[in-house]
């Protein structure tokens, strides 16, 4: 065949969501939130998206041919993954929130080749900077994914994307099924009111500046705690080099921790600061939360058998039921499992 050579990123130096194309047989390019192209394209350019980047994607979805041959990259000499395109450019809303970006334009992939662990390695900008999409033209990439002689005309199932779009909620919704598991209505308005002033402030940030880690505890993530239920008693700011220590009883030991709260700055990746997380809880024989936030967007980690697992997943700018893509619970379980009361 005459197949073209892809270079496609799957995030950056904060973000690498490779494990997720990998999962579902996929590359991912954005924005999408605004819906395909080319229904959506003067949306995207009203909403300030760039003609490059919209090129970028117009590449993406309709010069990308089936049976093209992709490298998925970090970075400019990173390298891991190798697959072919299968069938056309489709929009998914469940690839609207990766970590933060809203992702919804794909391409299905059979991999071939996959190492998140230990990728190939090249030399500095072997690899292009830039656009998400490009064509591989590298020569030493090139030869090096030629001398693997890999099956590229076998086909194999690829993996099922989940049917339908994860459920949109309101603030209304999430306080109906807040009170369906028992929350009070007094608790649940303090919630809903704390929540409409969070959206506000981080709108605020949005448009004219970019808060500090020390912001995002600050102003976002401790008052959001505070509605909660959590006490100042029992939470502890930048206690022995975590963030945010939650303590299920006094007095503030390792024995009485609860929970590790790892933050970041708000548009960070939230969830790429999980190890870090469970790095703190590792001697704490009583943690069995990790939250890790940017400020708005939430992952709550439940240790089972000795083992963090992604819980739940919660982003207060797009409140979802649950995250198929991520194998989660939604807004209103991450909300529950944040409370002092949740036990495991």
């Amino acid at each position: 065949m005459n197949r073209k050579y892809w270079q496609q990123a799957c995030g950056d130096t904060e973000r690498n969501y490779a494990a997720v194309c990998f999962k579902w047989g996929v590359v991912l390019n954005g924005p999408g939130e605004l819906g395909p192209l080319p229904d959506s394209y003067d949306k995207y350019l009203a909403k300030g998206v760039g003609k490059k980047k919209l090129t970028d994607i117009n590449r993406f979805a309709y010069e990308m041919k089936e049976g093209d041959i992709v490298v998925l990259r970090l970075g400019t000499k990173d390298v891991l993954g190798i697959g072919v395109i299968k069938g056309n450019y489709v929009w998914h809303d469940s690839f609207g929130d990766i970590d933060g970006w809203d992702l919804q334009q794909i391409r299905r992939v059979q991999w071939l080749w996959t190492n998140i662990d230990a990728p190939k390695k090249f030399e500095t900008y072997a690899l292009k900077q830039g656009d998400t999409t490009q064509q591989l033209t590298s020569p030493q990439v090139l030869d090096w994914v030629d001398g693997l002689e890999l099956d590229f005309d076998t086909p194999t199932n690829l993996p099922d994307i989940p049917t339908s779009a994860p459920e949109r909620l309101n603030i209304n919704q999430i306080s109906e099924a807040l009170f369906d598991q028992g929350v009070s209505s007094t608790y649940i308005d303090n919630l809903s009111k704390e929540i409409d002033e969070l959206i506000r402030i981080a709108k605020w940030y949005q448009k004219y500046t970019s808060p500090s880690e020390h912001e995002t505890v600050t102003y976002l993530a401790v008052p959001l705690l505070r509605a909660l239920g959590w006490t100042p008693q029992k939470m502890a700011i930048e206690w022995n080099k975590v963030d945010i220590a939650l303590f299920n009883q006094l007095p503030r030991q390792n024995e009485n921790l609860n929970t590790v709260v790892e933050a970041k700055k708000k548009g960070n990746s939230c969830l790429m600061a999980f190890s870090q997380a469970e790095s703190y809880a590792s001697d704490k024989p009583n943690c069995n939360r990790l939250i890790v936030t940017d400020g708005l967007r939430y992952g709550v980690y439940i240790k089972s058998q000795s083992i963090f697992k992604l819980h739940a997943y919660m982003n207060l700018t797009r409140m979802v039921a649950d995250y198929p893509v991520y194998e989660c619970m939604g807004v209103v379980d991450a909300l529950i499992a944040m409370t002092p009361e949740w036990q495991p």
